[in-house]
């Protein structure tokens, strides 16, 4: 028989995530506060749940895909939540990017009701959901990981173990500290080289064939903002969050952070006008009306 899983959250990744679970034969029963994308699910075959308790009862793996700690929080520990419905025996899997003490909480109440549990943040881009190629880090034990692996072979093409319960949304917030600290810097230069008068084809042709290469400008800016796209798969509204997350961690452990501060506070800037709510990829707009000048696009 197929796995039942009761899936919660349907946004940007859990929308595609969920689309490729359903294609690959397991049985879903879908929830989001958006109606619309339980209808996307529905077309596919898949149930639509009345609420967080109706997707959690019955299921052999309930999938949390949330924006924020506070969330996580409130639909797994919640009086009508995930905890107060899911069956004895179940998983609960939670892929959201979430601070590592919200997790630590949500697993340590998954422990006291015998529930099993493993933290599975998701790597990579929208356009990688879409494709089934999202990359997993991983927090669990060993029977538990067993368990889920075919969920995430379905959604993905490669998984890291990352230790614990726990340690996959710690890995994932260093994930993301990374790969936005370098999307800011992409931003800067790319609009630092056009001022020069570089035009934006010599730029990407001469970075991606030096060690100056990364995804942020080779994978995410070629394919969305530099084609006029901000349409948003990840905003920077959501970015600013991940920023926090990593800048809370360091305060925890004492440790400094100088040039992730200065792109976390680059961050908060753009989050407090118009670009809060654009693709993260928009940085760069937002790097070249700083600078008085119109961003540069790919010739189509």
């Amino acid at each position: 028989m197929a796995i039942k899983i009761g899936f919660i959250g349907l946004g940007a990744m859990g929308l595609p995530m969920s689309s490729n679970l359903q294609r690959k034969g397991f049985d879903l029963n879908v929830f989001d506060l958006d109606a619309g994308r339980m209808d996307q699910l529905a077309a596919l075959g898949a149930r639509k749940a009345a609420s967080i308790a109706d997707a959690a009862r019955g299921a052999d793996v309930v999938v949390t895909m949330l924006p924020a700690t506070p969330h996580v929080e409130a639909v797994v520990l919640g009086a009508d939540g995930v905890l107060a419905n899911i069956d004895a025996g179940a998983v609960l899997m939670d892929m959201s990017t979430i601070d590592a003490n919200g997790t630590d909480r949500v697993a340590r109440a998954c422990a006291e009701r015998g529930i099993a549990f493993t933290d599975c943040p998701v790597g990579r881009l929208v356009l990688h959901a879409e494709r089934g190629e999202s990359l997993f880090m991983v927090g669990a034990d060993d029977p538990t990981f067993d368990r889920v692996k075919p969920l995430l072979d379905a959604m993905g093409t490669a998984i890291h173990r990352c230790g614990a319960p726990g340690m996959g949304s710690r890995m994932k917030v260093i994930n993301n500290f990374l790969l936005l600290t370098v999307a800011e810097v992409c931003a800067e230069a790319i609009a630092l080289g056009t001022k020069l008068g570089l035009d934006i084809e010599t730029m990407r042709d001469v970075t991606g064939a030096t060690t100056a290469q990364n995804g942020q400008l080779h994978t995410l800016m070629v394919n969305k903002v530099l084609k006029g796209d901000v349409t948003p798969g990840f905003t920077i509204d959501l970015a600013f969050k991940d920023m926090s997350l990593a800048m809370t961690a360091a305060a925890e452990q004492r440790i400094g952070l100088p040039v992730g501060a200065a792109a976390h506070a680059v961050f908060g800037g753009a989050r407090a006008t118009d670009f809060a709510t654009k693709d993260y990829s928009a940085l760069l707009d937002f790097a070249c009306e700083r600078a008085g000048i119109a961003p540069p696009r790919l010739k189509a």
